[in-house]
């Protein structure tokens, strides 16, 4: 009996401590949000948006995810200044962007986005300004926020 109570015992807080390390908004990477969020919030507390086009397959995206989203200066950087959203160019799954409601791989297509990943930058308003195709290394990745936020 107690051995198994020991058994029990490690299993759950083996499970609370993966749990504590599982990523979520409150946690310390970029506040991910979807494009529905980014513009409510943006109502209140108006932000620029950069939107995350990617794919499941694509190589690049695991790499901006693993090497550049992950980056402290980077995290910081876009929790303050922008609203984050990850789009799967592929995806079905309906949303509402500026009243229209069409599927991720639409809204992808509307962003004239043609390869992965591809970084698309939406001004306060939600007015599209541009896509940046491809992947950047963190330095890169933070010159191109600060140029789209307006700072050099």
């Amino acid at each position: 009996m107690r051995r198994r109570f020991l058994t029990l015992l490690t299993l759950f807080l083996s499970a609370a401590a993966i749990a504590g390390n599982a990523p979520d908004k409150n946690n310390d990477g970029i506040n991910w949000l979807s494009i529905e969020e980014a513009q409510a919030r943006g109502k209140k507390e108006p932000k620029k948006v950069f939107v995350d086009v990617y794919t499941n397959w694509c190589g690049f995206c695991k790499k901006m995810d693993a090497n550049t989203f992950s980056n402290p200066e980077i995290i910081k950087y876009v929790n303050d200044h922008f609203y984050a959203v990850k789009l799967n160019a592929e995806s079905k799954k309906l949303v509402t962007f500026n009243g229209t409601t069409l599927s991720e791989a639409e809204l992808a297509r509307a962003f004239r986005v043609t390869g992965y990943p591809t970084i698309v930058f939406i001004d306060e308003t939600f007015r599209y300004i541009q896509p940046v195709p491809g992947y950047r290394e963190p330095a890169e990745f933070h010159k191109i926020l600060l140029q789209f936020n307006g700072q050099k």
